[in-house]
């Protein structure tokens, strides 16, 4: 293939500009260069719809890189295969495709009301804390269920590990030095499986292999078999942790726009107010009539996608968007300004959940939505993570009125490193009359 044409390049744009506003470079890049633009020689930037959606689909251009927070461990009996690998995805699956998070609506709603239920009252609260803690608690019980409890204490742990490893660094160590951040990685790592490990062995051994994720994982399926139990111990830490790091981040971005939008808060309480007032009798279908919450989370992640910006290297000379992409070459997914393309969501920094809505006299149109990427390597966790955020946004909205402290600017600090977070958000409660 011959080379045509490469990516226009940012003016005064660059690591160095990039390393002090990711967001606003990202923006500017997309306003000034279009769909496809150049950050250094050899690191070009998908911003639009398009391009960020072609790459994501083309696994084989643009593939995924093995996860670096938590691979496989070293042992004497070697890592899984790729088959192994495969049975394993497709075992996880059957616990987190939306027919089975479906089935156990009634699990998680009375975790995620345990927060509201537990939140100081007019008081300025730093809420991600307890949020994370409320989300982590959901999302073990689902892969683990009554074995939860033992483990929350390890998924802990592996959240903080992914933390330190996300923490900004002048240097880009190659991947097999052992620094400090990757040492502590694997201790919490291998201390996750060794507690999981008895917990798979009971429940194998007994036959009772239980109707949660693990239960998936353990049972034989046609195509692969019973799995290894390496398989199913290496493919947990990193799932574990993503049922309640990404939430946790979309519900900070979520409860900010409670705060600041009254009257949408107002409508989501509206439409909870119909839900059961015990929170373990509700059903997908109680989920389902939640349309104006699950619009506006949606509209949230929009202007807030927790994972703002993918990474994926070029495995041969192609094209994207009508340039030229040298193999080799990093190539950044921002779904962040393609969820800003007016192309795709007419005044698109406005905040307007109306326009996830179906109604014939909605004011706009939905568009293209990346918050949990597409593709083959498309987010496993979406259909989870879209029924916590909606309960647990619909049952806050439903108890409280939720306001910023006052002062001349935010209470929180915008996050980029790892994913797109309010870092140390404050808000306060008040009780609905």
């Amino acid at each position: 293939m011959g080379r045509t044409n490469v990516p226009p390049r940012l003016p005064k744009g660059g690591f160095a500009a990039w390393s002090r506003d990711r967001l606003s470079v990202a923006r500017r890049g997309a306003e000034e260069c279009g769909d496809v633009w150049q950050l250094e020689p050899g690191v070009y930037v998908a911003a639009a719809a398009g391009p960020c959606e072609a790459v994501l689909r083309r696994s084989r251009d643009f593939p995924k890189a093995p996860s670096p927070l938590f691979p496989p461990l070293n042992r004497s009996s070697g890592a899984p295969t790729p088959e192994e690998r495969a049975g394993a995805h497709a075992a996880r699956m059957r616990g987190l495709r939306a027919h089975a998070v479906a089935a156990r609506i009634g699990e998680i709603a009375p975790r995620t009301a345990r927060f509201a239920d537990q939140w100081p009252t007019d008081q300025d609260v730093e809420i991600l804390p307890p949020l994370r803690h409320t989300l982590a608690e959901t999302g073990v019980h689902y892969l683990f269920s009554e074995d939860a409890p033992t483990l929350l204490p390890y998924a802990a742990r592996l959240f903080l590990a992914r933390e330190v490893l996300a923490r900004p660094s002048r240097w880009a160590w190659p991947s097999w030095i052992p620094t400090p951040a990757r040492r502590f990685r694997t201790r919490q790592q291998v201390a996750f499986t060794d507690a999981l490990r008895p917990v798979v062995r009971r429940r194998r051994a007994s036959g009772r292999l239980g109707d949660d994720m693990l239960g998936q994982m353990l049972r034989s399926s046609p195509r692969h078999g019973p799995l290894p139990e390496e398989a199913v111990l290496d493919t947990l830490p990193g799932i574990t942790v993503a049922t309640f790091e990404t939430p946790s981040r979309a519900a900070g971005w979520i409860l900010l726009h409670l705060a600041r939008h009254p009257r949408a808060a107002d409508r989501v309480a509206a439409e909870a107010a119909l839900l059961p007032a015990d929170p373990a009798a509700t059903t997908s279908a109680h989920l389902d009539s939640l349309r104006y919450t699950q619009a506006l989370v949606r509209e949230v992640l929009r202007l807030h996608p927790p994972s703002w910006l993918l990474t994926r290297r070029a495995t041969r000379e192609t094209q994207l968007a009508g340039y030229t992409i040298d193999a080799g070459s990093t190539v950044l997914v921002c779904p962040y300004t393609a969820h800003r393309d007016a192309r795709e969501h007419p005044e698109p920094d406005e905040f307007q959940p109306e326009r996830w809505l179906d109604d014939p006299d909605s004011p706009a149109t939905s568009g293209a939505f990346l918050a949990f990427g597409t593709g083959p390597h498309g987010c496993e966790g979406t259909a989870l993570a879209m029924a916590m955020l909606t309960l647990l946004t619909a049952q806050t909205a439903r108890r409280y009125r939720l306001s910023e402290p006052p002062g001349p600017g935010p209470g929180y600090q915008v996050a980029t490193f790892g994913g797109l977070a309010t870092v140390g958000l404050r808000l306060r409660a008040t009780l609905r009359s």
